[in-house]
């Protein structure tokens, strides 16, 4: 009942049929556009219902929710799949616990042999031959999510990927998609791109599925698609810093009323060397593939797979639904570096400016800060 009919072969012809069949059966008016406003067989029987009378569905009321624009947001529920085989949240504190290396050999749908060449000035080579990477990102309970093989194959892993973590986190958090259907839920998805597309550049392999497949934008909408969200959905590409400007949003998202739950996270899989290979271009990339933040050793930047959701709730609204309640986050703020020595060179008074900036907006001193998590590229010229 909760399929869409588009799944059993509606096409525009059958769908205005049933609206006139329906109509005329129960002697009501329907929109032209039943089958889209109304996709599953469930959506429409309660819009024929209450048409013809048959239930009393109470009036409509659009609520605006009496909020605090600087009330706390609480994580209530998280998944990932990172490199080492990191399956849950719990897989990643082991990792992390117990100091294990997660950079592994390149994968086997790359030739790593024929790849990797030491000599930087080597036209199409990478420096290294190694990276984090994700065990099976290619597999995919496609069924599961209603999406059929052929369309799957066309999907970016990106997008499958986030849809796993997606549907864990929710079920982490106690919560699931029939719960939150037609619901505002917000969604904000960090991505650095897609390379996936890459591998089917003829225009024979178009086949309908390969835009929405590949196309970074959809990352968030399929989410909201297959779960049936109506909240703010947005896919962030700010390059490294994504995910957390994903989750700033969310934030903002929440306190502003927009949405009761909101998902913020990232999806990253390299499809192709694309990445290993311009860094070594750029001189940029590590050559054992592992980016030492801020050590004497440091000589350049690695690069991994991986993705990870969080669900978002409103401190308040977690705390009386007795929800778990896994981290608080009290202010957040993002901002650009402006001008420097180049595009992508740092600044480092804009970022004391917004360190300063959150640390005010917590009501918090630099010294009352147990732990800090920075991002560090590994260059000389990023990591001051």
């Amino acid at each position: 009942p909760d399929e869409p009919l588009q799944n059993l072969g509606l096409d525009s012809l059958i769908a205005l049929e049933l609206r006139n069949r329906l109509a005329q059966r129960f002697g009501i008016t329907l929109p032209a556009t039943l089958a889209f406003d109304y996709p599953t067989p469930e959506a429409i029987v309660g819009l024929v219902l209450e048409r013809a009378a048959l239930v009393d569905t109470g009036t409509t009321e659009s609520v605006r929710r009496v909020i605090s624009t600087d009330e706390p947001i609480a994580v209530v529920g998280m998944a990932c799949r990172l490199p080492g085989g990191v399956e849950t949240p719990e897989d990643f504190w082991a990792l992390l616990a117990e100091g294990r290396d997660a950079i592994g050999p390149f994968p086997e749908r790359w030739d790593a042999d024929a790849l990797y060449d030491p000599d930087p000035e080597a036209v199409g080579k990478s420096l290294a031959k190694e990276g984090g990477f994700l065990e099976n990102p290619d597999l995919f309970d496609a069924s599961f999510f209603g999406i059929t093989p052929r369309e799957a194959v066309a999907m970016d892993p990106q997008q499958r990927l986030a849809l796993e973590v997606t549907w864990e986190a929710l079920e982490r958090a106690g919560l699931s998609a029939e719960t939150l259907r037609d619901h505002d839920t917000g969604i904000y998805v960090g991505t650095m791109g897609a390379d996936y597309s890459n591998l089917s550049r003829t225009l024979e392999q178009l086949d309908g599925y390969r835009l929405t497949g590949n196309a970074s934008s959809v990352l968030s909408g399929r989410l909201a698609y297959v779960l049936g969200l109506r909240g703010p959905v947005m896919t962030i590409d700010t390059a490294c810093s994504s995910s957390l400007v994903a989750l700033h949003l969310a934030c903002a998202s929440l306190r502003q009323g927009e949405c009761k739950f909101a998902l913020a996270g990232g999806s990253q899989v390299m499809a192709t060397p694309m990445t290993f290979v311009e860094f070594s271009r750029l001189r940029g990339l590590a050559p054992d593939g592992r980016c030492k933040s801020f050590s004497a050793e440091a000589n350049g930047a690695g690069w991994s797979e991986g993705a990870g959701m969080l669900v978002l709730e409103r401190l308040s609204d977690a705390q009386a639904a007795g929800r778990p309640i896994l981290a608080v986050i009290r202010s957040s703020a993002i901002n650009h570096d402006g001008r420097s020595q180049g595009l992508t060179a740092p600044n480092g008074p804009s970022q004391q400016a917004l360190i300063r900036q959150t640390l005010d907006q917590a009501n918090l001193l630099p010294n009352e800060m147990d732990h800090i998590e920075p991002h560090g590229t590994g260059t000389p010229l990023g990591d001051p």
